[in-house]
């Protein structure tokens, strides 16, 4: 059970092989089946680090190279997680979501290829910074809800949304960056306790059934950190934030506009029944009056084509 405030879950395992014959994807510029080896890559500067393994950049086109120790994923038992996990994340194109193109391995290592987010991790942006203003976290809220409507349309739960597995764009747009704990599952029906101890949904706490809507707690608590500058349930002791989860226990600052105050208020209750549903964080006044969402070109054209009434 990966709980833990500011830890990594688990990460990979080496079981990669089905990825290139379940996608038949290499990168987004090479769409038939290769495989590659470390010397296709020229590696540059360390991006991050991890208990399993680092992740540089790197160029053939480019990528963001995470390079895995087997050992090490040996030693943990975490095969299984790996091939769930890099299942998911290569069957999901959305410009929210960051892209998994293809793996590889040598004697030693494991190689995911990962789309290049040249921005970095929104958790240190939120370190400078301390806290979000209006714009930003509503423009946060409409990227994560329509990234997180996709997921749940294709059955998969991500179940641990935070500032460190999420990741900027180009653009400054946010991308779903870490699917270590996430789920695929028909039924969206689930009992196992994962994530990370600030975001626990309640449900997970009581060792209740849940669904796909402990995503939208854990938008809730992302909103609520964005804008005060730490997560709502935060407290001195594990035992503390346990309870204070079970009794819905949120205090708003003074700081806190009243429209974020609804929108957190309304993901963040007792019932499940009573949640927003994302289609209705989409909607929500203060998320569509203050966002500066900004779109690729061919979601654009798609919008501006919806939105465009035809004439006969």
């Amino acid at each position: 059970m990966g709980v833990h405030r500011r830890q990594y879950g688990p990460l990979f395992s080496f079981f990669f092989f089905f990825l290139v014959a379940a996608t038949g994807q290499t990168g987004p510029s090479t769409p038939t089946m290769r495989r590659f080896t470390i010397d296709d890559f020229e590696i540059g500067c360390p991006l991050g680090k991890g208990k399993f393994g680092n992740v540089y950049r790197a160029r053939h086109f480019i990528v963001a190279l995470k390079v895995l120790f087997q050992s090490r994923i040996e030693k943990e038992g975490l095969g299984h997680q790996l091939r769930g996990e890099t299942e998911i994340q290569a069957h999901l194109q959305h410009h929210n979501i960051l892209r998994l193109y293809n793996c590889f391995h040598d004697a030693r290592r494991v190689y995911l290829i990962l789309e290049y987010a040249p921005r970095g991790k929104l958790y240190k942006e939120l370190q400078k910074s301390h806290m979000f203003d209006k714009l930003c976290t509503a423009t946060v809220m409409e990227e994560l809800a329509d990234a997180l409507t996709y997921c749940h349309d294709k059955k998969v739960i991500h179940r641990d949304i935070k500032p460190e597995n999420l990741v900027l764009g180009l653009m400054g747009e946010v991308k779903m960056a870490d699917f270590g704990w996430s789920v695929h599952i028909p039924s969206l029906r689930r009992k196992t306790m994962c994530g990370t101890l600030d975001y626990l949904p309640l449900e997970m706490i009581e060792g209740k059934t849940y669904n796909e809507k402990v995503d939208l707690w854990c938008l809730g608590v992302l909103c609520y950190e964005l804008l005060v500058g730490n997560p709502p349930f935060e407290s001195a002791s594990h035992s503390e934030t346990y309870r204070r989860i079970l009794k819905v226990d949120v205090r708003f600052p003074a700081s806190i506009p009243l429209g974020a105050r609804d929108l957190i208020s309304r993901l963040l209750r007792y019932q499940p029944s009573e949640w927003l549903l994302l289609a209705q964080v989409l909607k929500h006044p203060w998320v569509r009056a203050p966002s500066r969402r900004v779109l690729p070109p061919a979601a654009q054209m798609a919008s501006l084509a919806l939105s465009t009434p035809i004439l006969l």
